[in-house]
């Protein structure tokens, strides 16, 4: 059985606990090395097979036309006051020199000309979207070879010029584009830093002890260590996105911590019986660690599970972020152990410090007989209080918990998928700076092009009828020249939108030119044509999860239903755990629309616009918040059902069994909320919305929904929670995951 073998592995380890640890250092030694040695750098490839923008792509590759590949554009305008390439001589010979200095770079297939387009006349200059039509900004755009053909030294490449030119042009020098999108170093860092001295924090108040509050912090960064390096191994394979690192950082230390922490309160508890380290350390593994091992599996099945989506860069993100939680439950039934059993009865009894501050005697060490168990008792005694008052009163507290969570939902029904531009970025970023400019020179469109792919099939008067149709668009602004390749007579045509990247009129313009502007100037002929670009990928691709997203819902929820079934028993406990994971994802999501798409708070976090909720973000959020909804609720009703078979009365064990495991589900969900909301106050808004977004659903689910709609509605309920039909009872294996 599970529990036998948990039993046998933590108690060696706690055993043998040196062998263990330098078993980890070698692991964690060899993955960093194999890392340098063989791994890559995070690169985005938002694409995805069977989209229209896709078949674009495919399209300008077969053409050659070199429009398939990355760019990036350096945005200039000159130092002087009121100067512009106009008049300014010195000005446009260092623009001369600097488009010089971009053409040498490496993998660089060719760039615009802003000067020469001047020297053929203002008129030209602006109809060529190269210099604006005051003369004050000018664009050099940058041509790449497709991303498999790249690396992340072409942007250095890049960057590093850009410094060394501003040093010596009398230009300011800005730079942006895809190169930067799919090569820049993801956020990290820091928010890690804050998040693990939160949590230590935490730990230290939870624990009362320096010892006890550095194992869970120790085991995670080793987990973290293993399992960044691994994922770093992968990107040398394939394409692993820039946002894996950031979310595998954050989800690893929450759920590693998390996970410490439950391990860890179980086995103080073993020792406050007399349980010596190694016996209680097996024990404690055993037990606590049944629920570990069943809520990272969960985590791993659901977010493996968003491959229903048929995007791959979602894919590969998500099985990147499942190796660090797979890491994490093997450091949770290994190495903490280990520590467990290396720490000896310390861990036991907290520090006079600990004691002063629980008993709020800070400065009177060592009077009376404070133990740790007894500083417990206090917070144990006000949850059964509360407890006991939301039972006594379960109708009020159902509906008003529930009317809270569906009004912090109602905001989902205005949610807009798509993914933030430059635009949103600080004004501290060169990316920020560059957008800024070329929407002041040429347009807010400017930024985000559509790359029309079209094969006219021998019909020769199509692409001048595609030309007018989509100039003729309300939405767009201007169309560049058609290039056509001779061999395969596929054109291309360069537009640019009215509106920013981000906007959702950008995405009604696209839906419009594919409906109904392309069918209308192509007919009923063999021609074809299809949108591409950037802003047409990510568009598709938002498209393309919100479809999917009911699906993977249901199937998560199905799973859910049917695991909780099997491990308690009842049909009744399963669907309200389900309906209650639905109310509380939902405000959250609720939460991040008016926070991100109406700006509520923004400011809090550092948000500088407002931006559309990221595409892949929904899926990403509920597969990751499944699982970890799923330890809350069998670490709590496990607690719940032992008390029911035990006394047979449904409110007693409602309110022991809650009562009981509320301080460290608390303590656990304050550690994640600190963990996720320290990654919050990064630079990319998209790693704000995956730590607002987790922060918000872990602080809902841990409060509102386990401590005041579970005991109400188990009320409400009475002993028809734990109803199941004996012929379904019968039919249906009988696991032991629940910590008993």
């Amino acid at each position: 059985m599970l529990s036998n073998a948990l039993l046998r592995l933590g108690a060696s380890a706690a055993r043998h606990p040196w062998r263990v640890i330098a078993a980890w250092l070698i692991a964690a030694t060899l993955a960093v090395l194999a890392a340098v040695a063989f791994g890559g750098r995070t690169a985005d490839s938002m694409t995805a097979p069977g989209l229209d923008s896709r078949r674009a792509a495919e399209l300008i590759e077969r053409a050659g036309t070199g429009q398939e590949g990355m760019t990036a554009q350096v945005v200039v305008t000159p130092l002087a006051d009121g100067a512009t390439f106009f008049d300014d001589d010195g000005a446009r010979t260092a623009l001369t020199r600097l488009r010089a200095e971009v053409e040498r770079l490496p993998h660089v297939l060719g760039t615009s000309d802003p000067a020469g387009a001047l020297d053929a006349g203002g008129d030209t200059a602006v109809r060529g979207g190269l210099v604006s039509a005051d003369g004050r900004i000018a664009v050099v755009r940058v041509q790449y070879p497709d991303q498999s053909r790249l690396s992340a030294e072409d942007l250095d490449a890049l960057v590093d010029l850009g410094a060394r030119l501003r040093e010596g042009l009398p230009l300011r020098v800005e730079m942006g584009g895809s190169l930067f999108y799919a090569f820049s170093d993801p956020d990290g860092g820091v928010s890690e830093l804050i998040g693990l001295l939160a949590a230590a924090a935490i730990l230290f108040l939870a624990f009362g002890s320096l010892v006890a509050a550095a194992l869970p912090i120790g085991m995670a960064v080793f987990g973290l260590t293993v399992g960044v390096a691994t994922m770093t191994v992968l990107a040398g394979v394939t394409d692993v996105p820039a946002f894996a690192p950031v979310l595998g950082s954050m989800v690893g230390l929450g759920v590693g911590i998390d996970y410490a922490l439950f391990v860890l309160a179980r086995h103080r508890e073993y020792l406050a019986r007399g349980l010596g380290p190694h016996e209680a350390a097996g024990r404690a593994v055993a037990t606590a660690g049944r629920p570990v091992v069943f809520a990272g599996g969960t985590v791993v099945v659901s977010i493996l599970g968003m491959a229903v989506a048929n995007v791959p860069f979602m894919t590969v993100g998500g099985l990147a972020v499942s190796i660090v939680v797979l890491i994490m439950v093997l450091a949770s039934v290994t190495l903490l152990p280990a520590f467990l059993g290396a720490a000896g009865p310390r861990l036991g009894r907290a520090g006079r410090i600990a004691r002063a501050l629980r008993a709020g005697r800070l400065g009177r060490f060592g009077r009376g007989r404070d133990t740790d168990t007894e500083a417990g008792a206090v917070p144990a005694a006000g949850w059964r209080r509360w407890i006991g008052h939301v039972s006594r009163h379960p109708v009020p507290y159902a509906v008003g918990a529930a009317a809270l969570l569906l009004t912090a939902a109602l905001p989902v029904l205005g949610l807009r998928v798509g993914l933030p531009d430059d635009g949103s970025l600080p004004p501290s970023r060169t990316e920020r700076r560059a957008y800024d400019l070329v929407a002041e020179g040429f347009g807010p469109g400017t930024n985000g092009p559509l790359v029309i792919a079209a094969d006219p099939a021998g019909d020769p008067g199509v692409l001048d009828r595609l030309v007018g149709a989509v100039g003729a668009d309300p939405g767009i602004a201007s169309v560049a020249p058609t290039r056509t390749d001779r061999a395969t007579g596929i054109a291309t045509l360069v537009v640019f939108p009215t509106t920013s990247p981000q906007d959702r009129a950008t995405a009604d313009t696209i839906a419009r030119l594919r409906t109904d502007v392309l069918p209308a100037a192509i007919g009923h002929g063999p021609a074809r044509a299809h949108v591409g670009g950037a802003a047409a990928s990510l568009s598709d691709v938002g498209r393309r999860t919100s479809q999917r997203l009911p699906v993977f819902v249901a199937a998560v929820l199905a799973m859910s239903f049917l695991l909780l079934m099997l491990v308690f028993r009842s049909i009744l406990v399963p669907l309200k755990a389900v309906l209650l994971n639905l109310l509380s994802i939902g405000a959250a999501y609720g939460i991040m629309v008016a926070v991100f798409q109406w700006g509520w708070g923004g400011a809090l976090i550092g948000l500088e616009a407002t931006v559309p909720i990221v595409s892949f973000i929904p899926m990403f959020l509920f597969a990751i918040l499944f699982g970890l909804s799923m330890d809350y609720e069998v670490f709590l009703l496990s607690r719940v059902r032992e008390e029911y078979l035990r006394t047979g009365d449904n409110g007693t064990a409602i309110v022991e069994g809650v009562s009981r495991t509320a301080r460290t589900i608390t303590s656990a969900a304050l550690i994640m909320v600190a963990v996720f909301l320290s990654f919050a106050v990064a630079e990319d808004p998209s790693t704000k919305m995956f730590g607002l977004g987790l922060a918000t659903a872990i602080l809902i689910d841990a409060t509102v929904v386990r401590m005041v709609l579970v005991p109400a509605t188990m009320t409400l309920l009475g002993r028809t929670n734990w109803w199941l039909p004996k012929w379904l009872d019968r039919m249906l294996p009988r696991p032991r995951v629940a910590d008993r």
